[in-house]
């Protein structure tokens, strides 16, 4: 499927089934264990219905958004994805520089293949930094200082990895360390032939270029790989990692991976600025709420004191509308990012941004909003508790 051809989101995640091999494919669209979690994030969205008002001039509509001090052109942005480069070289920065074109947050993960130097070279108003906690959290606090001097806008913590999940399709698949070619994966590769052919010329599995320093002088992509996969997860780190994380960072700072209220206050208490709502796209635990579920649970227990933002599921300009009803300030998205950045390189990570900018925009007009802000709860109808509509306030007065 060519590019110009799609029309949203499902459309891209079929051109990107077109490119890969089943191996790549699955790893990008795939959960865990039985893959609930994914199931359950779209359905969270159906709970919702969005109300629309009529007779107001919405001719001039702005999608403006101020996130931690700073303003971008949405209220969405693009998640944190590891490895992005094995799907196609030279992936991240194609994101980060289609996140700037658009004025919209990417927020590189600390297992890109293309570095954080790179990317705040590329696009310094609109890159941010994830990081995981480590092992060794000397590794981890050297990241937080590389981010510093490269004077990255805001900070990331992931914390709902504290294990590595069963995913199901990548066993299936072989798609572990260290990779077999077996006969299985070899035709795979010979039946995308585009891909294989870019993946051999550039040498294979890519380097992942934010931990190179920490593998040692002449250390090869497996080397700097199985050295992640060291550090990565580490199950002993508690709350200490974000204290230290707080101390250590003085810019806005960003918690991803919470889904119960109290751990929202706990952050809250320790110094964080902002969380993500997210059960990590269903990757990580298959009986979690989906972040929908959740998101007016923790924007009632955080009460306006920290902002929120949300991935989990996104795929529609509606998505992002009714999780900004219910208290986000932004919605992340993952799959739909990478889907494009594979199927199309920088140009398919234009075409994702722009369906979700305009389907936004098209919510925008059929709600009578003029600006993000005007998106709350009187704009909702939630089909769990009918008997409570939305109230009859006039929601762009």
């Amino acid at each position: 499927m060519k590019i110009s051809n799609v029309v949203n989101i499902d459309d891209m995640a079929v051109a990107a089934r077109r490119y890969l091999p089943r191996i790549a494919f699955d790893y990008i669209d795939g959960g865990v264990d039985g893959e609930a979690a994914l199931a359950r994030n779209r359905q969270a969205f159906d709970r919702y219905k969005l109300l629309p008002r009529y007779l107001v001039d919405i001719e001039k509509r702005s999608q403006a958004t101020r996130l931690f001090g700073h303003d971008y052109a949405a209220p969405f942005g693009i998640c944190p994805m590891g490895i992005a480069g094995f799907f196609r070289p030279g992936a991240d920065l194609m994101l980060a520089r289609a996140a700037a074109r658009f004025g919209v947050p990417y927020v590189m993960s600390s297992a890109s293949c293309d570095s954080i130097d790179a990317a705040m070279e590329q696009a310094p108003q609109t890159t941010w930094f994830q990081i995981y906690g480590t092992r060794d959290t000397n590794i981890t606090m050297d990241l937080i200082r590389r981010a510093k001097a490269l004077d990255v806008r805001v900070l990331m913590l992931t914390i709902d990895t504290p294990v590595m999940a069963k995913r199901e399709r990548n066993m299936r698949n072989g798609f572990r360390r260290p990779m077999k070619m077996t006969p299985s994966v070899i035709l795979q590769g010979l039946s995308r032939p585009a891909w294989t052919l870019r993946y051999l010329a550039k040498g294979g599995i890519p380097m992942m270029e934010n931990w190179r320093p920490y593998a040692g002088e002449g250390a090869t992509a497996n080397d700097v790989a199985d050295l992640f996969g060291t550090e990565t997860p580490a199950p002993a780190q508690t709350w200490d990692v974000l204290k230290l994380v707080r101390k250590a960072w003085p810019g806005p700072l960003v918690v991803k991976g919470v889904l119960h209220p109290d751990d929202a206050l706990k952050c809250l208490e320790m110094g964080a600025d902002g969380l993500v709502v997210s059960n990590h796209g269903g990757r990580q635990l298959d009986s979690a709420p989906a972040p929908m579920d959740m998101l007016p649970v923790i924007a009632d227990a955080v009460g306006g004191r920290m902002e929120l933002l949300i991935d989990s599921g996104f795929r529609r300009g509606s998505d992002i509308a009714k999780a900004l009803c219910l208290g986000a300030k932004a919605a992340l998205f993952g799959r739909p990012a990478m889907f494009g950045v594979a199927a199309g390189g920088e140009a398919g990570a234009c075409k994702v941004l722009d369906i979700f900018r305009q389907e936004f925009s098209l919510v925008m007009g059929q709600m009578g909003w003029t600006e993000v802000g005007q998106a709350g709860p009187d704009c909702l109808l939630d089909l769990a508790n009918p008997l409570a509509p939305a109230r009859h306030d006039d929601p762009v007065s």
